[in-house]
């Protein structure tokens, strides 16, 4: 999809996803994941900000997202959470940071739809600090193969519709890139998975 059009589709998303920030499954996992967020943060395409209730008091944030319409939500719920957020309106595909500019990036259901995934999984390793982490909450392919028949079949009309692809393999794109993974947890018949990794 042309990213203009992809930046649209998520434009008029943008107050579905603040109403599902209420989601209690959502709710838990990021709790569980964003919790261990440390020092300077940085968080690709924020949203609108459901994140933002559960990073840990000092932490700092740099939040991106290539839609407005998001980014006037997450700098709202930022101000409601009152978390130190530097917001930035940018496409993480086209953005660079200095090399080990964070202790912590975060990503939560975002790599659904990059147009090249590992380009900004390698960014992810250019720009975390050589002891930082990388906490990462995605959905993709299932591998249970009822469920992930239905996701192919399904796949061309969700991508037009949300602008999110459904039959990525998360966990061997991460190991593509050559992260590490710490650990995984797994959910919803394999389909969202929570992951810490690191360099």
């Amino acid at each position: 999809m042309e990213k203009q059009k992809l930046i649209r589709v998520f434009d008029k998303q943008a107050t579905q996803y603040e109403k599902k920030t209420g989601d209690p499954n959502q709710k838990r996992w990021r709790q569980h994941l964003v919790s261990h967020a440390k020092g300077e943060v940085l968080e690709l395409a924020v949203g609108a900000g459901a994140n933002f209730p559960y990073y840990p008091p000092g932490v700092k944030v740099t939040a991106t997202d290539f839609s407005k319409v998001m980014l006037k939500k997450a700098k709202r719920a930022a101000k409601y959470h009152r978390i130190e957020a530097n917001c930035i309106c940018s496409d993480i595909e086209e953005m660079d940071f200095p090399d080990h500019s964070f202790d912590t990036i975060v990503s939560t259901l975002s790599f659904c739809s990059y147009d090249n995934p590992l380009m900004v999984l390698d960014k992810i390793k250019r720009w975390s600090k050589p002891d930082g982490q990388i906490l990462l909450l995605e959905h993709g392919i299932s591998s249970n193969f009822a469920v992930s028949a239905a996701q192919k079949a399904l796949n061309p009309l969700l991508y037009r519709v949300y602008g999110c692809h459904h039959t990525r393999n998360i966990l061997e794109l991460i190991r593509e890139s050559g992260l590490e993974i710490n650990k995984v947890e797994f959910y919803w018949l394999n389909t969202v998975h929570l992951i810490w990794a690191k360099n």
